[in-house]
């Protein structure tokens, strides 16, 4: 039995191992055009899920979008996802975005994540930093959702939104405290 048991103990790890460092470390670093390409699908979808969508982007001083951000576990997790950050409807800088996590997880998902810069002040810190990380350099509240994909806009006092949408539509009980942004530098 205990043969047996180490045996898959050791293909757990190894299969913790291979996950995550293909989330480290992308095989493939997407070029502009496929993040651009992407980024633009997942607003269209926003605007689909979200009633007021429009109206809360054309509010926003940037709309930092990632198109796929990508989780895996056994145990211990990460996630990756690359995006764009939109100022005035054009693409301004290039982002990453990583976490790390540890609890009971199995398994691997996708998600869309779009933040929205409601103040300026919020935009240029977040556009200033080296590494931002939610939660700790700025606070993002995420949106919760009505029936048929109504908010109510007025009860939006936060500097910073975000808005998860899942495979099935937008996503609850899911939190980017502790993920870190990081601007791409493109040659």
């Amino acid at each position: 039995m205990k043969t047996r048991f180490a045996g898959i103990r050791t293909s757990g790890l190894c299969l913790l191992a291979l996950a995550l460092s293909a989330l480290a470390a992308p095989v493939h670093a997407k070029s502009a055009a496929e993040i651009e390409a992407a980024v633009n699908a997942s607003l269209q979808q926003f605007k689909e899920s979200v009633g007021s969508a429009e109206e809360l982007m054309a509010k926003s001083e940037g709309v930092l979008v990632f198109p796929s951000v990508i989780k895996a576990g056994i145990g211990i997790g990460g996630e990756y996802g690359e995006g764009a950050l939109r100022i005035g409807g054009k693409t301004a800088d290039y982002y990453s975005t990583a976490a790390a996590s540890i609890g009971l997880q199995l398994g691997a998902q996708a998600k869309t994540v779009i933040i929205l810069f409601l103040q300026q002040e919020a935009l240029d810190n977040f556009r200033n930093s080296k590494g931002w990380e939610a939660g700790v350099d700025g606070s993002v509240a995420l949106v919760k959702v009505g029936a048929g994909g109504s908010i109510d806009t007025t009860n939006i006092k936060d500097p910073i939104i975000g808005f998860v949408i899942g495979q099935k539509g937008l996503m609850f009980n899911v939190t980017l405290e502790g993920s870190k942004f990081t601007k791409i530098v493109r040659e």
